[in-house]
């Protein structure tokens, strides 16, 4: 059994200093996985390395210091660790110095942190979105297919920026032509789970509910509505999405007691 969480931090310095590092040393799980850590190794709080005794496989941003930047954090020692996912698919090298993606290979499981390009509506950012999508969908079959070939199943946790339906954000009439809502993109999902290869953990735990919510504004009092997004995902293959047993988001009490705008989204496996 494992319990697996994933967190956009919106940067690791800062969060070190609202609240994170009692939660790495105390969050009952065993692989945590972190999106816009926006540091180098060296630029780490040490306190935050330090904390709850993690093993660490990070991939900061070189294309763009301080921006982007994922990491893996495991009980147990990985096997094997990789960054980026130019290795299996050509058209994804652009990406590989992009602090976008790292996984390692556990016992029976390759786990992956993935932040997504957020994008931005009839802009270079979407087209690069758009771009890095295409790649990914290519990478995920490849790796799954690599994963099984090891014995293992595959999850990739993360903000994937993209809400997939109307069920996964407050205020949806209001953002058709938001990016993270745009027909195509959430088209692009609808595809990735339609192949059969992946599952939607969450959703597959919570059907026909709205939410849970784990990103909201800063602006006005959108935590304190619930007016938030589900964007933070557990996109699983289906033998591992069968044994999860418990999905969560860990919701800060209230709006000053939150460390990030996003909150960690967990689930539990029975694997």
């Amino acid at each position: 059994m494992r319990t697996i969480a994933t967190a956009n931090v919106n940067g690791i310095r800062a969060a070190s200093k609202k609240g994170i590092i009692p939660w790495l040393n105390t969050v009952a799980a065993d692989v945590v996985l972190l999106q816009e850590v926006r540091a180098d190794e060296h630029q780490i709080p040490p306190e935050a390395l330090e904390a709850g005794g993690w093993h660490w496989v990070i991939a900061p941003s070189l294309a763009a210091k301080g921006r982007a930047g994922v990491a893996v954090l495991t009980r147990e020692e990985p096997q094997a660790a990789r960054i980026g996912f130019g290795g299996l698919v050509a058209a994804a090298k652009e990406f590989d110095t992009h602090g976008r993606y790292a996984e390692v290979d556990l016992p029976g499981l390759t786990v992956a942190s993935l932040y997504l390009p957020s994008g931005e509506t009839d802009t270079p950012r979407q087209a690069e979105k758009e771009r890095f999508m295409a790649a990914f969908a290519d990478y995920l079959t490849a790796a799954a297919a690599r994963a099984k070939e090891g014995g293992r199943e595959l999850l990739v946790c993360g903000d994937w920026n993209i809400a997939h339906a109307e069920a996964d954000l407050k205020n949806w009439k209001a953002n058709k032509k938001t990016a993270g809502f745009l027909p195509e993109e959430r088209d692009w999902l609808t595809g990735l789970y339609g192949t059969g290869e992946f599952v939607d953990v969450v959703r597959a735990l919570h059907p026909g509910v709205e939410g849970p919510y784990s990103w909201w504004s800063y602006r006005g009092r959108a935590f304190d509505n619930d007016a938030g997004w589900r964007i933070d995902l557990h996109v699983a293959t289906p033998a591992l999405a069968a044994t999860a047993t418990k999905a969560w988001v860990d919701r800060a009490p209230a709006h000053d007691a939150r460390w990030s705008d996003h909150a960690p989204v967990l689930v539990t496996y029975d694997h």
